[in-house]
């Protein structure tokens, strides 16, 4: 690993404040930890620091250590050692994570390279002329089968060429990233095959028939499927005006299409959604907990009110 060093004094700010609603987040995620391991919150506060910046300043990483009482070199060996803390501004619109491991690299990831080199800058961590966008090669980011691909801030974009990539880095650069769709770029589903199945057709045309044979009748020792703790949502008829789920982080096309089958459609209808109803759709989506990790209810809530303009003025950045 190479040497990580806190950017120039220059480009330091004087101070740094966590948000109001950022600074609440912070309390209550330190209330997580058991008493005299509040110091093991110095990750996620980290990073909810550079969420709000959109890097890890020398202040940053000594707020954040006054809030867990914990020495500043302790919080700095922390910034320095995790290649996912920024340590120098990075562009404001868009940093691309280029994956140059092998699997990537043997599908063409040298050549999106080539694209950031071109049309951000020749150097890795540096910005182009207006600050908005910078690049950097990264390590192994867990989508190879679908190589090569990149990620801008949390979400990844897959089975990319070159022209693809600058075009998402234009769409970036004129305030239009939210237009892109993550994921695969060349219309598969997730991780399934481009062409359709290539093995196990015998079983998958016998898996197809059965499936088209009426239902046996459960016996009378056959259990009843489990049902999520919890109380259902209320659902609605689809509406002409539906919201755009996928706004939300953690929402994807998939799971918006899962929470269309049980009647959600509207940003209002998440925004009110009760422990009980919360718990509910965890169970029913299987997510262990993402629907309070991703504060889905906050982020309805701020989208419900006021669109995008109360969503950054809450979170502090634009919806995905």
């Amino acid at each position: 690993m190479s040497v990580r060093r806190l950017a120039e004094d220059t480009v330091q700010p004087d101070e740094f404040k966590f948000s109001r609603d950022n600074a609440a987040w912070a309390k209550a995620t330190i209330r997580k930890y058991p008493k005299g391991r509040q110091q093991s919150a110095v990750i996620p506060l980290l990073m909810r620091a550079q969420e709000q910046v959109g890097w890890v300043t020398r202040a940053a990483i000594e707020h954040v250590a006054d809030m867990l009482q914990m020495p500043y070199i302790r919080a700095l060996e922390v910034a320095t050692f995790y290649t996912q803390f920024q340590l120098k501004p990075v562009g404001t619109k868009a940093h691309v994570q280029v994956c140059g491991t092998t699997p990537c690299m043997l599908r063409g990831s040298e050549e999106l390279i080539r694209v950031c080199k071109s049309k951000i800058n020749a150097q890795p961590f540096e910005t182009n002329e207006a600050g908005t966008l910078s690049w950097e090669e990264v390590e192994c980011q867990g989508a190879c089968v679908n190589a090569p691909m990149v990620m801008i801030f949390k979400d990844a974009y897959e089975d990319l060429t070159p022209e693809q990539l600058a075009d998402i880095i234009d769409k970036f650069e004129a305030g239009e990233g939210d237009t892109v769709v993550p994921g695969p770029q060349n219309g598969r589903h997730l991780s399934a095959p481009i062409g359709g199945l290539t093995t196990l057709k015998d079983g998958a045309a016998a898996s197809s028939a059965s499936a088209k044979k009426p239902a046996a009748k459960p016996t009378e020792a056959a259990a009843p499927a489990a049902q999520p703790e919890g109380r259902q949502p209320a659902a609605m008829e689809e509406p002409e005006d539906k919201d755009d789920l996928k706004m939300l982080s953690g929402v994807g096309p998939k799971i918006e299409t899962v929470l269309h089958s049980i009647g959600i459609f509207k940003f209002e209808q998440i925004a009110g959604w009760k422990e009980e109803e919360r718990a509910w759709v965890d169970g029913f989506l299987k997510f262990k907990g993402r629907i309070e990790r991703e504060e889905w209810v906050k982020q309805a809530d701020a989208l419900a009110r006021g669109g995008v303009d109360e969503y950054v003025r809450v979170f502090g950045k634009k919806p995905r």
